[in-house]
């Protein structure tokens, strides 16, 4: 990528990103989203009559979720932060 395209890059770089994930997601709304994000991917199950596109789809949708749950605490804790705890989200 030239450094006339990095410069007009609308997406802000690793730490801005989680900054901006940490203020999205704070206060009580943004907390109780992220338990909600949590209740409908990271602790759903699917039966034992689910079908690959199922498993695949779910799994997709919790990759995702961690994803901004990751982003999410760095934002709060720091780059060094690497685990969410689920304490922490659901505050």
């Amino acid at each position: 990528m030239s450094s006339e395209a990095v410069a007009n890059d609308p997406r802000p770089d690793a730490a801005e990103l989680a900054l901006i994930a940490a203020r999205c997601f704070q206060g009580g709304d943004g907390r109780q989203m992220l338990a909600y994000l949590r209740s409908i991917t990271m602790e759903r199950t699917l039966g034992p009559g689910a079908c690959d596109a199922q498993l695949r789809h779910l799994e997709g949708q919790r990759q995702l979720v961690h994803h901004i749950l990751t982003l999410t605490e760095r934002g709060r804790n720091g780059p060094t932060s690497m685990a969410v705890s689920t304490s922490d989200v659901d505050q």
